[in-house]
């Protein structure tokens, strides 16, 4: 298997990588399969605070996160990023509809730390699912889940509370809150840093 990239202790195998891993746990693709889409995805050390797409630009690429974490936001009349959602290891985002419509994408989508992105080409889907048939399937069903997880956020801005929004911000994204600074999550929430402040003291005092 060829080497992908070099780490600060050695040289990274596409076998030892969490995109190949990834796939592998899923039952989707072997190793066959990944040697013939090697040309459709390519791994690159990103420095945080990186844009990887801006508004305007048409996408080319669906982003897997093998290290790191990225941030997908848009702007608002006064020029101040609105957070849409974040990715961190194991994550995929993309701009679907500027990728596959070929529209001008809305959104911006930046690294918040160094990463290692996987750029994946947006013909990989399509050839992995000639290639794999249970491919086809998984990636079906992504995109149905997709599609459920941004109803639901849609619903729980419209519904929830905002302690209620940032207890489900928790359960969906553990490992973040200690990784990016109060405004984003705050942003996230549709809230404001001083309210997320006193929801997060609250929840403190109520353990």
């Amino acid at each position: 298997m060829r080497y992908i990239y070099k780490s600060d202790m050695h040289e990274m195998t596409l076998e030892n990588t969490r995109f190949y891993q990834y796939y592998q746990g899923k039952g989707v693709l072997n190793k066959e399969s990944f040697l013939d889409l090697q040309p459709l995805y390519t791994f690159k050390k990103i420095p945080e605070n990186t844009y990887l797409l801006r508004a305007g630009e048409k996408s080319q690429h669906i982003y897997f996160v093998e290290k790191g974490l990225l941030v997908s936001t848009t702007l608002n009349e006064k020029g101040s990023e609105n957070v849409i959602h974040f990715a961190s290891e194991d994550w995929f985002v993309a701009e679907r509809n500027s990728l596959f419509d070929d529209q001008p994408s809305s959104v911006y989508i930046k690294t918040i730390e160094p990463s290692t992105i996987v750029y994946i080409d947006k013909e990989f889907p399509r050839k992995a699912s000639e290639i794999s048939e249970s491919f086809g399937c998984f990636n079906d069903q992504m995109l149905q889940k997709n599609i459920l997880v941004q109803e639901r956020r849609i619903q729980s801005l419209l519904s929830m509370s905002a302690k209620e929004r940032y207890l489900l911000f928790l359960k969906t994204y553990p490992n973040i809150p200690l990784r990016v600074p109060q405004w984003m999550i705050a942003s996230y929430l549709g809230v404001t840093p001083e309210s997320l402040s006193r929801i997060r003291k609250e929840i403190a005092y109520s353990e």
